[in-house]
Formats: structure tokens, C-alpha cells, sequence
């Protein structure tokens, strides 16, 4: 096994050069910093019963489940590292350059091993001091072999001892992600694409139930994404001078402090914005009389993240127009949320939502046809002011478990474990003249976290208000 001692240090074309006396001194004088407390994580627990319920779908097959690396954002500075979503879920772990082999055992499971770069040696090398990347001194602490095998329960290797492993004979799946650079830590091991394909598929259906562990971890993201846009509210005086920025930064800042990020592009869209289902650039200005709809999730320190979105007057008081056009989505989402319960398909929700829509856009004549004729599956004229789907799975990802099969997801059947949104809305384009002047530039949309129960759902972000009343009253405090 070689050693990243061994290896030039990743450095940049400004770097001072190095002297054999620096060498000597910086390897020199360093009491250890071995952590000594370590014990089981709880997310270590669970991942081993994540583990097991996949060796029991691939039985006597190699199983490689890579975290990824560094993505580069501008010449030699990178993107903050957030690892692929199927390794946390079965290590738990969120170390860059790992990767997760579940080796067949000859019966009827697998050995799971975690090969990762731990920290150097500061004892040689000059990796710990000059590496821009990986080095302790410039980007932080990496954990040791003997810490992350205590933390998460598993066997722990250097990664450079991953590509022999690789060369045994053995049936091998990958799960390949978006990330290139994994080819550098697998090479010479060639997989067949739709037998690594296989393997993505189990592990989103695996995902598609949640256990209790996950959550909890969802209830906490909901919780303190309502903390977050309480905090947007309490400040309204500087949204409204500073525009969505504001509302963008002060969000995040809850995200960070509480949690490890925003779990996607916070959507913060003022007046027409709110027309434009991912508007992401957030630099528009925040005008009273008009409305923001705020589209934001916190993601964990464990990585789960919500999903929220709440419509709110911007002067804090609906005027009737928007009250109308308020209500009409609110009665969808609530048509929407009640369909859902163990054994209904999982496009219920979207049809409740959707009759209820299509009804009121009828009785405010804003169809050419019938409400009927509209709701046709031939027809799906009113899909020009909603424009997209009601639900989608959520967990670690925000659109979560997508790389399951269509049988298992869009046209399967939900199942109690389940979490997904229910986000209906409506939207009408500043330039529509299908629609009466005054309701052009108005985009509205209402988005909660549901758990499905044995008996029903619970709604993980019921705590944020959305009724009218209560929209108004949480505004004004």
C-alpha cells in the first residue's frame, strides 16, 4: 500500500518554494491530536441496518459507493465538498475521497469496508502543511483511520489501497455519480452501465421508506427553516430595502448556524419573479403591494433537508385580489394533503390539488373550455398556470430517491415511512393576455413536508402558518 505521504502536496503556482530546513522543522515539535473520545454515532447504527438490507439485494456481488471529491469553482478554489447522498446514507460519514466497498464474505452477506484519505503523518511528507487541498493546515482537520472506524462502525483503509482490491475477480456494481473524478479512484475496474444502473435503482427504492432516524432529522430541518423565515419576517425594513438579496442572505445565515447549508438555491421571488418557478438569481427588488414567495429549505448537519415554500404579502395584508387567488390554492393543497394515506397511488395528491385548481379557475372564467374538458388528459389546458407537478420524494436530497424506477415512484403506491411535498400553485406571466391585467405578474405557490403514517400523514411543517389569518398575524409579529 502506498502512502499519501509519498506524493507531492497539491500547491499553486504562487506558493513559496521549500527549503530541506523548513522540512525538517515543520516534521518536528507536533504533540498528537488523535481523539481519544470517539465513540458509535447514532447515524452509524442506522447505516449498518442500510447496509445490510442492500447485501441482501446483490448477494455475492462487490457493491462500490463512492462519496466524490472536490468540484472546481474557479481555478484553484472549490466548491464547498457535500458528498453523494446514497454514501452518506449508508456510511453516514461526509469525508471527501471516500469510498464505501461492500466485499461478498463467501455467505450470504458482505464485509463493509470504508477506504478514505485520512490525515498525514505530521512526523514526514509535506502534505499536513503545503497541500492546498487535503493539508490540515490549509484546509482543515481530516479524521484518522482508527476515528472514522470508531464513529461509524466499519473497517477503515487508506484509499490508496483501493485499486488493487479492485483488480480481484469478483462481479462489481458502482454507483456512478455526476462526479468524473470518481474515475480516478476506480481505476482499471470496468462495471457493465446498466448493472450499475441496477444498483442506483435499489438504492432510491431502498431510500423511498424513511426510517426514524431520518425522521427526526427532517423534523429538525422543518423546525429550523421556520426559524429562518421568521428571521426574513422580523427584518422586513431591510428586505425592503435591499431586495431579495436580503432575504436570500438572511436565510442562509440561519442555514449555517444552525444546520450545514441550505439544502438548494434558496427561491426568493418578489412580484413577477414569482412567475418563474426557479428563480435563483435573487436580485430583484421588494415592493409593497406586490407578493414574495419564498421557496426555502434548511439541510441538516446530517444532510436532510425541507422543503417550504410560504406566499406572503409583502406589506403584511393580502388585498382582495390576492386573498382570492390565496385561498384558492390554499383549498388545493389541503384537497391535496388530505387524499394522502398508505396504499394510494402516489400521483393522489396531484390529482386532489389539481380538481380543486382547475374548479376555481373555472369559476373566475379564466378556462376557454370547461373544467371538465381541462382535466381531460388530452387537453391539460390549465397546465399554462400551473405548470408543474404537486409532489416529489424528499430526504437527503430535495428531490429525493429520483433515480428509482417509474413503477416504484410516479405510478407506485405510498407506503407509510414516505416524505414528500405537496406544493400546488399558480402561476400568471406578466405578458399573459389570456388573463385579466391585474392578476398578470401574481405567482403563488403553497409547499409543506409530508410524513405518510400508517393511518394517514403528518405534515412536518405544519408549525409555519398558512392560513390567511394566520399568514397576516405572523407577519405583524
Amino acid at each position: 500500500m502506498s502512502d499519501s505521504t509519498d506524493k507531492a502536496p497539491k500547491t499553486a503556482s504562487h506558493d513559496s518554494p521549500t527549503g530541506e530546513k523548513l522540512r525538517e522543522f515543520m516534521n518536528s515539535g507536533w504533540g498528537s491530536i488523535e481523539r481519544d473520545d470517539v465513540t458509535l454515532s447514532d447515524v452509524g447504527t442506522w447505516a449498518a441496518k442500510r447496509r445490510d438490507a442492500l447485501s441482501q439485494a446483490f448477494p455475492g456481488e462487490r457493491l462500490v459507493i463512492p462519496a466524490g471529491t472536490f468540484k472546481v469553482r474557479s481555478n484553484d478554489t472549490d466548491y464547498a465538498f457535500r458528498p453523494h447522498t446514497d454514501y452518506v446514507w449508508l456510511v453516514g460519514d461526509q469525508t471527501s475521497d471516500a469510498v464505501l466497498v461492500l466485499e461478498p464474505n463467501g455467505t450470504s452477506g458482505h464485509d463493509s469496508v470504508l477506504y478514505f484519505r485520512p490525515r498525514s503523518d505530521r512526523s514526514e511528507g509535506e502534505e499536513f502543511w503545503r497541500d492546498r487541498m487535503y493539508g490540515e493546515l490549509w484546509a482543515g482537520r481530516r479524521p484518522s483511520l482508527t476515528e472514522t472506524a470508531k464513529e461509524f462502525g466499519l473497517e477503515t483503509r487508506h484509499v490508496d489501497a483501493l485499486a488493487d482490491v479492485l483488480k480481484s475477480d469478483v462481479p462489481t456494481r458502482v454507483r456512478r455519480g455526476e462526479d468524473s473524478s470518481i474515475a480516478s479512484l476506480l481505476t482499471g475496474t470496468k462495471t457493465d452501465a446498466d448493472r450499475d444502473g441496477e444498483l442506483a435503482y435499489a438504492l432510491s427504492e431502498l431510500r423511498l421508506v424513511k426510517d426514524a432516524f431520518e425522521i427526526e432529522q427532517l423534523r429538525e430541518a422543518c423546525a429550523i427553516t421556520h426559524r429562518g423565515f421568521s428571521d426574513v419576517l422580523a427584518d422586513m425594513d431591510s428586505v425592503r430595502k435591499y431586495g431579495e438579496r436580503w432575504i436570500e442572505g438572511t436565510f442562509w445565515r440561519r442555514a449555517r448556524a444552525e444546520g450545514n447549508d441550505v439544502g438548494y438555491t434558496s427561491i426568493a421571488a418578489a412580484g413577477p419573479h414569482a412567475t418563474t418557478l426557479h428563480w435563483i438569481e435573487n436580485d430583484g427588488t421588494v415592493d409593497n403591494g406586490n407578493l414574495m414567495l419564498l421557496d426555502m429549505g434548511v439541510e441538516n448537519r446530517n444532510l436532510y433537508t425541507a422543503d417550504i415554500t410560504r406566499t406572503l404579502p409583502i406589506n403584511g395584508q393580502f388585498t382582495p385580489r390576492q386573498r382570492e387567488l390565496y385561498q384558492l390554492v390554499l383549498d388545493a393543497q389541503n384537497a391535496g394533503i388530505n387524499a394522502l394515506k398508505p396504499g394510494v397511488g402516489f400521483r393522489a395528491g396531484h390529482e386532489a390539488s389539481i380538481e380543486v385548481i382547475v374548479r376555481g379557475l373555472e369559476a373566475m372564467e379564466l378556462l376557454p373550455v370547461s373544467a371538465d374538458e381541462a382535466l381531460d388528459p388530452n387537453s391539460g389546458i390549465y397546465q399554462r398556470y400551473t405548470l408543474h407537478g404537486v409532489s416529489h420524494m424528499l430526504g437527503i436530497d430535495v428531490h429525493d430517491c429520483a433515480a428509482a424506477r417509474n413503477e416504484k415512484y410516479n405510478k407506485g403506491t405510498l407506503e407509510a415511512g414516505y416524505v414528500m411535498t405537496v406544493e400546488p400553485g399558480l402561476y400568471f406571466q406578466a405578458e399573459d393576455l389570456t388573463v385579466p391585467e391585474d392578476l398578470r405578474g401574481i405567482g403563488i405557490r403553497i409547499e409543506d413536508d409530508i410524513l405518510i403514517t400508517a393511518d394517514g400523514f403528518e405534515n412536518l411543517s405544519a408549525a409555519m402558518p398558512r392560513e390567511i389569518d394566520a399568514v397576516e398575524a405572523w407577519m405583524a409579529s
